[in-house]
């Protein structure tokens, strides 16, 4: 249950929140964090909204430090998550870069995601998202149903970069496996997060 609104939710539309051995409440993204833990309907403007109207100490029946920023904090720990994720895709062989390989990727069927960097150049990102329509038009018409494709544009290309090891990253594709599966699920978190 949400603590801010009071609603019943399933768990992959909540993000948990527990607090720390020194009296701090802070994000639990994985939801494992031992103790008593507080449910927040997963959203920026939720957990603001959560903050601003004392949620935590009124769930948890206890003095709290709740750090004002902790909407920014759980963004950025959202982040940090999914780059992880995506560095572990990569070390599994599991995602691939750059304009060419990714297209390629889309049109074998291979790539279960697409990502975007923010700040790449509208008509290459265009180019790909068109390569998925036409990936899945071609399938529908052949009598197939198309897996899913999600786009993501979450992080920029120095973001990417980062946590690939390699410079200038503007596109990539997860493939099939199951630590790109689970870097899926991060993004969709971390995008479900921003966009609520």
């Amino acid at each position: 249950m949400c603590a801010l609104s009071r609603e019943t939710r399933p768990v992959a539309e909540l993000i948990r929140f527990a607090v720390s051995p020194d009296g701090a409440v802070v994000p639990d993204t994985d939801a494992k964090a031992e103790g008593r833990g507080v449910w927040i309907t997963l959203g920026e403007r939720m957990v603001a909204e959560a903050v601003k109207k004392k949620a935590f100490a009124r769930s948890l029946k206890a003095e709290v430090n709740v750090p004002s920023d902790l909407a920014v904090l759980t963004r950025q720990r959202l982040e940090e998550r999914l780059l992880s994720a995506l560095s572990m895709a990569r070390k599994a062989g599991q995602l691939v870069t750059g304009a060419m390989k990714v297209k390629s990727a889309i049109e074998a069927g291979e790539a279960l995601a697409l990502f975007n960097a923010t700040d790449g150049a509208a008509d290459g990102k265009a180019k790909l998202v068109g390569a998925i329509k036409g990936r899945d038009l071609s399938l529908k018409e052949a009598g197939f149903s198309p897996d899913p494709v999600p786009h993501f544009e979450l992080l920029d290309s120095d973001q990417l970069g980062l946590a690939l090891g390699i410079e200038n990253v503007i596109h990539a594709a997860l493939t099939k496996g199951g630590a790109a599966q689970a870097a899926v699920k991060r993004a969709e978190m971390l995008a479900s997060y921003i966009a609520n």
